[in-house]
Parts: structure tokens; C-alpha cells; sequence
């Protein structure tokens, strides 16, 4: 992993024919928001994702990171599995699944899997979160100094962001 810094990414021409293919996508299909028409969706009512060890991802999420775990009951598509929840505020949940007797190997990062997962806290909870990550020795990167970036049990990676809902580093994203 990188830290998103100048040395990452494209360089030169290629990062200028990318800003100029940013820049023209955004003049076609970025509206302000009084001219955005209003969204079909309600919110997010949970981010899934898989877990090798249901005690393992509790004690990570509920015990490190302080999301109380919500509810817990098998899930309907696949016998035996735990379907399990996390509160990450504002009424959206993490869930997780296990998924036993499946050999599905390490997290890895492909074209439309999750990158990483993005959790506004309040700054003073920031800081808190960061001297429990550092207490249990999970090694993060601190970017932009609201964002520390870490991976959980399984290899998901996450970020913790002191930054308000709807901002980021100082700019409103809606």
C-alpha cells in the first residue's frame, strides 16, 4: 500500500491526460447541488463483507474499534453461515458473513471489490480509536492527518476519518 502521496500514481503526461479526462467528465456530469436532482436511494443499509472468524472480526470491530455489534442469525443463502452486524452510526450497519467450508484465500484487491471503507468519527474519538490501534499493535498509515488507514483481521482495508459526513479535507463530496 502506498500512501497516496506525490511519488504514487501516474506522472507527466499520462497524470495530465488523466486530470484533463477528469475535468471533462465533471463538466458533462457534475451538477451543483441545486441543480442535482434528488437521489432514489434511502442510505446505505449495510456494507457486507466476509469474515474467516466470527470471534476474531467482533473482537476487532466491538473491541478495538468500539462498533457495538447489533445482531447476529444465519444467513438465508448459505447453511451454516453467520450473517452479524455492526452500528457505525447514523442507523447504517457493517455486516459481515462467515462463510464455512469455503477455501476462498486472502483479501485481494481486483476491479470492482471494495478498495477500502471510509468511517467518519469525531475527531476526539479519532484520536482515541488511534491509541487503541496502537495499544494492539495494528500498524496504520496517518494521510492528510484525518485519515489513518489500516487493514482488519482479514485484510480489508479500512480508514477512519475525522472529517464531518459530507466532507473531505475541507470540501463538501455532497
Amino acid at each position: 500500500m502506498t500512501d497516496g502521496g506525490p511519488s504514487a500514481g501516474l506522472h507527466g503526461e499520462e497524470r495530465e491526460k488523466a486530470t484533463a479526462r477528469r475535468a471533462e467528465l465533471a463538466a458533462r456530469h457534475l451538477r451543483r447541488r441545486g441543480d442535482r436532482p434528488a437521489t432514489s436511494a434511502r442510505g446505505v443499509h449495510h456494507v457486507a463483507l466476509i469474515s474467516s472468524d466470527v470471534e476474531r472480526t467482533i473482537d476487532f470491530y466491538q473491541g478495538v474499534l468500539e462498533f457495538p455489534l447489533t445482531e447476529m442469525f444465519e444467513n438465508r443463502d448459505y447453511g451454516g453461515s453467520t450473517h452479524f452486524f455492526f452500528d457505525i452510526g447514523n442507523g447504517n450497519a457493517l455486516a459481515f458473513f462467515d462463510l464455512p467450508g469455503l477455501d476462498l484465500g486472502g483479501y485481494a484487491e481486483v476491479l470492482g471489490g471494495l478498495h477500502h471503507l471510509a468511517i467518519s468519527v469525531e475527531p476526539e474519538r479519532w484520536a482515541h480509536l488511534r491509541t487503541k490501534l496502537d495499544a494492539a499493535g495494528i500498524p496504520y498509515q496517518h494521510v492528510d492527518g484525518s485519515s489513518l488507514y489500516f487493514l482488519d483481521p482479514d485484510g480489508a482495508r479500512l480508514e477512519l476519518i475525522s472529517d464531518p459526513l459530507g466532507e473531505m479535507y475541507g470540501s463538501a463530496v455532497f
